[in-house]
């Protein structure tokens, strides 16, 4: 096996990871601030689509954490490069709040069909409006493909069932765009000058931040805080390079063991 290079960048998802909705993860505050005295890029991954990026940033501003806005790579930044690149009008199935960041995309008689997380618009006649485009030739995007994620009340539904049943209902494979995908990974890392082998990611998805990430060749750290269940280490191979409580111990590790 290769030698493994030298820890250059760290990945850091956001929900379930630094905080929970309005309420931060105890310590992660500093313990971002501890990372950051390192000689490291750090840079924050998130598959969210219940906001745009800028109100992300506010959040986590108001929550004490100093993070820039050109530090965030969204699966929304994702999924509106592609939309780009394709030159598609979309029918955006997204949250209202998650719609700046799809500001100048054309979706008049939408040819697209593109899903986040948007519960309001999970009901029959959306989905069957989107149903009948698809059979119609429209591309299915899925923002991500997430089973579930963490609220203050307890595990919620993501948009991957509702992906997975457009899915079913038109025999087609939705191109996905966020988290666990190897392009998502490496367009985080683009213009750090940091290969995968060099960087670390940290999150509470073993799947899709963990398992994504060391598909695409990085390490990776599960935290068993927002939607870890017990035994999730359990359900990729290779297993996590390491599995600890929060994110203040996952820094914790990276500076002592890592560097």
């Amino acid at each position: 096996m290769a030698a493994r290079r030298a820890l250059k960048a760290v990945l850091v998802d956001l929900n379930g990871t630094l905080h929970i909705e309005d309420s931060a993860v105890p310590g992660a505050q500093e313990a971002l601030k501890r990372l950051r005295s390192a000689p490291l890029t750090v840079r924050f991954v998130t598959n969210t689509t219940k906001e745009s990026k800028r109100d992300l940033l506010e959040r986590l501003t108001q929550l004490g954490f100093d993070i820039a806005e050109h530090e965030i790579f969204t699966s929304l930044t994702a999924a509106r490069n592609l939309l780009e690149q394709q030159q598609v009008r979309p029918l955006l199935l997204v949250d209202d709040k998650a719609l700046p960041d799809f500001t100048g995309i054309g979706t008049d008689n939408p040819n697209a069909v593109v899903v986040g997380l948007a519960p309001e618009h999970f009901h029959y006649e959306m989905m069957n409006r989107a149903f009948r485009l698809i059979l119609d030739g429209a591309p299915l995007i899925a923002i991500h493909k997430a089973r579930y994620f963490k609220k203050k009340d307890g595990l919620c539904l993501g948009p991957g069932p509702f992906v997975t049943g457009l899915e079913y209902a038109t025999d087609t494979k939705a191109t996905v765009v966020g988290k666990p995908e190897k392009t998502f990974f490496l367009e985080a890392l683009r213009g750090t000058g940091c290969a995968p082998e060099e960087a670390v990611m940290i999150g509470d998805d073993c799947r899709d931040d963990v398992g994504g990430a060391q598909q695409a060749g990085m390490r990776g750290i599960l935290v068993r805080t927002g939607k870890y269940r017990p035994a999730d280490e359990d359900k990729i191979s290779p297993a996590p390079y390491l599995t600890c409580e929060s994110f203040p111990e996952a820094v914790e590790h990276i500076l002592k063991q890592m560097l």
